[in-house]
């Protein structure tokens, strides 16, 4: 797709600084920019690659104003960041833009799917499964027994949506994620053998949720397992029977919630955090990277950082006493020779 400067500038409400007619047909980063490509400026410290970048045009905030000549072409925006995600949307939206139902798939007689979809070759739709209208299912996804899937949403290569589970409306999932399977419910018995517990809940993903690659999110013991609308999750997340992630929450890849527990709304978890079972976290809890959560938070809007987590200035100001254990353990050792010395101690 091609457009010149100026018809992008009216599209995003801008202004050109330069060359109105050049034309523009792919982005790149401001460091590795080339001819036709749009980039963008946003953070000050990769200012430098503006006076250098083989790009013909820059997105940038109306404040930036160049120390240095320029060769590109500026478009000066409200906001350059906000501006240049609205233009990758776009580039994404034109590559997913599939429709049809291609041979090799299957698509039970007992099942419904919706307007201008797209069902890929090996997907598979099982009996009284639904598709909304406008849904991407990329090949041998499994859409289950009785799940529904909503509008706009896309399935990548290899999902699995389990039977009974339920995903909302404008729904990303990534490639090799397993939604639905069964929580890991085991009971012991006197012989010491663990005797399977039948999972007979479901799982429902609300609107606007984007799940990463290779995520699992077991089905629910009894009840249902939820991730609530606008959550964002990283590639590789383990979520178990019966766990309530809240609102707009946003984790990492590598991180491990046990059963259920409930994460508030508008959480922050970094990766490769590890949460135990049966615990509660408060809304706007943001929790570092590695750490370990073995008790319900109950503040709002605080950090959390370590293993075990505690406050995250506090956390803080023991790191810096930790790295300094060896030196106050040697300055400890000269002043116990001194008390000898003095005979204050033997």
């Amino acid at each position: 797709m091609q457009i010149t400067v100026k018809d992008l500038s009216i599209l995003l409400n801008g202004e050109v600084v330069g060359n109105p007619d050049a034309i523009l047909s792919t982005v790149a980063k401001i460091e590795e920019g080339k001819p036709e490509a749009l980039s963008f400026l946003a953070n000050p410290k990769y200012e430098s690659y503006i006076y250098t970048t083989g790009s013909t045009a820059v997105l940038v905030n109306k404040t930036f104003e160049p120390s240095q000549e320029l060769t590109t072409t500026l478009i000066k925006v409200d906001d350059a960041y906000s501006a240049f995600t609205f233009l990758l949307e776009q580039f994404a939206a034109a590559a997913t833009q599939k429709t049809g139902i291609e041979p090799g798939s299957y698509i039970s007689d007992n099942s419904t799917v919706g307007t201008n979809v797209y069902v890929a070759s090996t997907a598979y739709i099982a009996d009284g499964a639904s598709v909304g209208n406008n849904t991407k299912i990329y090949p041998q996804v499994f859409v289950g027994d009785n799940a529904k899937i909503g509008n706009n949403c896309v399935l990548f290569a290899g999902v699995k949506i389990y039977n009974d589970c339920l995903i909302g409306d404008n729904c990303i999932i990534h490639a090799g994620t397993v939604i639905g399977s069964d929580g890991f419910g085991f009971a012991p018995q006197a012989d010491r053998s663990y005797k399977k517990i039948p999972q007979t809940g479901n799982v429902i993903v609300e609107n606007d949720v984007e799940i990463g690659s290779n995520c699992s999110i077991d089905r629910a013991t009894m009840g249902s397992t939820i991730i609530r609308k606008g959550v964002k999750l990283d590639n590789l997340i383990q979520i178990a029977h019966n766990v309530e992630i809240g609102e707009h929450t946003v984790i990492a890849g590598q991180t491990g919630i046990a059963g259920s527990t409930k994460i508030g709304k508008h959480c922050i978890i970094a990766g490769q955090v590890g949460v135990v079972g049966h615990i509660t976290v408060a809304d706007g809890t943001t929790i570092g990277a590695q750490s370990g959560i073995n008790s319900t938070i109950k503040a709002e809007n605080q950090k959390w950082f370590g293993s075990p987590a505690f406050e995250y200035s506090d956390s803080l100001k023991s790191s810096v006493i930790y790295r300094k254990l060896p030196d106050l353990m040697k300055r400890l050792q000269e002043l116990e020779k001194k008390m000898v010395e003095l005979g204050i101690r033997n």
